[in-house]
């Protein structure tokens, strides 16, 4: 857990680099903006190839992406460092109230939280239950050839080697997303780890960036972690299906994501909305929103138009930008609420 003290010099740290930044474009052109953001690694490629597609149309803007976690992140924002932030778990309400003036959570676009898993040698597509994900993080499920999961891989050969937990750091949006699906289906973990972006997780060994978990479930024979769809894929890891509210085994993708946000009922303007456990049949049950962290009304007022201006291209030319990385976009009329919301920043 970062203590008080870190948090500050991170807060520090972050101040300084805006401040730098801001420095050196007000030297290279009056009219010239560096937008700083800091965030999760999950939406790290799409948002660095927002930053770029938008630098080519807008060459006096330039966007620089600082992926130092959903946590961390969230802290800089209400702290009043960073143009905006990037996280994927909502900004707790006891930080809220520190903030200066109000701080807009933005959905930007839908990640799935995949189950990877590394057996060599083992054909076939894992089948796991939230329940049994739940007590495998527990360390309850110690070995690939339990009961448990045998039942739920009749046809798979399954050996009898240990698992090797690989679980995020603190202060990361995965942890939420897979904790707050976990809480909802196993009592037992909403007790004993709980819900939140630090879970108190009993086994495994720990990965602080996407990139790290990708490698270490790679590099390590009977592993299972967890990140987000487009990473997963890029990395070539194998991923589980996971039974859903429904009772069906669904494989994560762009449209099982897509359909879970379909399912969720958002009646007012406030996006912070847990999607995991959606019904349906095709709903990939361990969805989320990723969100923008953005406040409402900037320190000055060229910086407030500028990330207006960047916010309005993300919600209309920018989706498409989203769908050809990969990741599943907003719903139509979801997307209109959000870009409504985001057109008050100033």
């Amino acid at each position: 857990m970062t203590s008080p003290a870190q948090r500050w010099i991170r807060i520090l740290t972050v101040s300084l680099i805006f401040a730098c930044l801001v420095g050196l474009a007000g030297v290279s052109a009056q009219d010239r903006v560096t937008l700083v953001a800091t965030g999760s690694s999950l939406p790290e490629p799409l948002y660095l190839a927002w930053g770029d597609e938008y630098h080519k149309i807008n060459p006096q803007v330039v966007v620089r992406y600082l992926p130092q976690g959903t946590g961390e992140s969230g802290i800089d924002i209400v702290s009043g460092s960073g143009d905006l932030g990037g996280g994927d778990a909502p900004i707790p309400d006891k930080q809220l109230k520190d903030s200066a003036t109000p701080i807009l959570q933005l959905p930007s676009v839908l990640i799935g939280i995949v189950i990877v898993y590394n057996l060599p040698d083992v054909p076939g597509e894992l089948r796991l239950s939230g329940p049994v994900v739940a007590d495998i993080f527990l360390g309850k499920v110690k070995m690939w050839n339990d009961p448990v999961i045998v039942k739920l891989n009749p046809e798979m050969k399954l050996p009898a080697r240990p698992i090797q937990v690989i679980h995020r750091t603190d202060g990361k949006g995965s942890n939420y997303i897979l904790a707050d699906y976990l809480c909802k289906v196993s009592p037992e973990f909403l007790a004993k780890a709980g819900r939140g972006e630090s879970p108190k997780w009993p086994v495994g060994t720990s990965a602080g960036r996407s990139q790290d978990m990708s490698d270490h479930v790679r590099a390590t024979a009977g592993a299972i972690g967890y990140t987000e769809l487009s990473l997963a894929e890029r990395a070539s890891l194998r991923m589980a299906r996971i039974k859903n509210a429904a009772n069906e085994f669904v494989k994560p993708t762009e449209k099982t994501i897509a359909t879970a946000s379909l399912e969720a009922k958002i009646s007012n303007d406030d996006f912070r909305l847990s999607l995991t456990n959606a019904p349906g049949k095709e709903s990939y049950p361990i969805t989320s929103f990723t969100w923008f962290y953005v406040p409402l009304k900037a320190k000055d007022p060229l910086r407030g138009r500028a990330v207006a201006a960047y916010l309005k291209w993300i919600y209309s030319d920018g989706q498409q930008v989203a769908q050809n990385q990969g990741y599943a976009t907003l719903p139509k009329e979801l997307l209109s609420r959000v870009a409504a919301s985001a057109a008050t920043v100033h």
